[in-house]
C-alpha cells in the first residue's frame, strides 16, 4: 500500500499519497476524544427515597429533586440525570448486584440521613484517629467516651458529636475546650460544648502575653 500511495501517476504529476497531503488531509477534524456510545434516554419522576432506577439497579439523585421529573440517560458505561438540560448527577453504571443495587453519593442525601450514613462509617479506631489529628487532649475525650460504656458502640454518637464541634469552631478551639473539661475532671461530651458554647475560654484568649525580649528594655534586674 506505501508502494502503491508512493506511485506517481502516469499522466499528470503526483501520486495517491502527494493528492492526499494536498487536499485532503487539510480538511480532516481529529476523531472524538471519546468513543461513541449509543444512549437510552428515559423520562423519570424522582421518588421518596431519591434515587432512580434502572436496569434493576438504583442511582441517587439530589434529594431536593422529590417529586421533579427528570431525564435519565444511560450508556452502558454512565447513567446521568438531567433537570433542566442540567446534569445534576453522574454515576457509573453498575451491572453485577454482588456490589448491591443501590448506588448512593452522599452529597445528595438530605442531612439526617448523612448523619446517620457517617455515623455508621466510623468504629473506635476511626474516631481515635479523628481525635488524634486534633489534640492530645480531644484524643483522651474521645478514648474516655469509648471506654466508658459497656460496650464501644454505646460512645459513637458522643464522639461523633464532640468531633463535629471541630467545624464550628475549628480544631485549635476544640482542643483547648478538652483540656478544660479534662481539668474540670469531666471529659464529656456536654461539657465540652458548654464550655465552647458559652465562651468559657476567651480569658485565656485575651490573656496578656508576656513582653518579649530585647536589648533596649532594661528588665527587673535593672531597679535592684
Amino acid at each position: 500500500m506505501e508502494e502503491l500511495s508512493r506511485r506517481h501517476f502516469q499522466k499528470r504529476e503526483g501520486s495517491r499519497y502527494s493528492e492526499f497531503m494536498r487536499i485532503d488531509k487539510p480538511a480532516m477534524r481529529p476523531l472524538p476524544a471519546k468513543k461513541y456510545e449509543l444512549a437510552d434516554i428515559k423520562k423519570k419522576r424522582v421518588g421518596d427515597n431519591y434515587h432512580l432506577e434502572y436496569d434493576g439497579f438504583y442511582y441517587s439523585v439530589p434529594y431536593t429533586l422529590h417529586n421533579k421529573h427528570v431525564m435519565l440517560r444511560a450508556t452502558d458505561t454512565t447513567i446521568e440525570v438531567m433537570k433542566d438540560h442540567e446534569r445534576v448527577a453522574s454515576h457509573v453504571r453498575r451491572h453485577i448486584t454482588s456490589q448491591g443495587r443501590y448506588v448512593t453519593k452522599l452529597e445528595h442525601m438530605p442531612p439526617n440521613h448523612q448523619a446517620v450514613h457517617q455515623s455508621r462509617q466510623f468504629d473506635g479506631r476511626r474516631y481515635r484517629s479523628w481525635a488524634k489529628t486534633i489534640g492530645q487532649h480531644t484524643y483522651f475525650i474521645v478514648d474516655t467516651l469509648l471506654k466508658s460504656g459497656k460496650v464501644e458502640e454505646q460512645g459513637y454518637r458522643a464522639c461523633m458529636g464532640l468531633l463535629q464541634l471541630s467545624k464550628s469552631h475549628g480544631n485549635d478551639q476544640l482542643e483547648a475546650g478538652c483540656e478544660r473539661a479534662r481539668q474540670l475532671g469531666s471529659p464529656t461530651y456536654t461539657t465540652v460544648r458548654n464550655i465552647l458554647k458559652n465562651g468559657a475560654l476567651e480569658i485565656n484568649a485575651t490573656a496578656p502575653k508576656p513582653i518579649p525580649k530585647h536589648e533596649n528594655i532594661r528588665g527587673s534586674e535593672y531597679y535592684q
